[in-house]
């Protein structure tokens, strides 16, 4: 059986991520944590603001973004 849910435990603190879809894809940025709700997770993007996205959006960056906060 194939399932649509994320895995929650896909990313940790640090991670590169990217907002691969939804509202604003291809907006990259570190993910930070879940928050109290775990479908939603806390990404400090490259101008240092921390945002909320759905986990389910979000996709891991194998190599450091240029400019990261990394």
């Amino acid at each position: 059986m194939t399932s649509n849910s994320p895995d929650l435990t896909a990313f940790s603190h640090g991670d590169n991520v990217v907002v691969a879809r939804g509202t604003y894809p291809g907006t990259p940025g570190v993910f930070e944590r879940l928050t109290a709700d775990p479908k939603w997770a806390e990404i400090t993007e490259r101008n240092g603001s921390i945002r909320h996205h759905p986990v389910e959006w979000l996709d891991r960056v194998r190599e450091p973004l240029p400019g990261s906060v990394n």
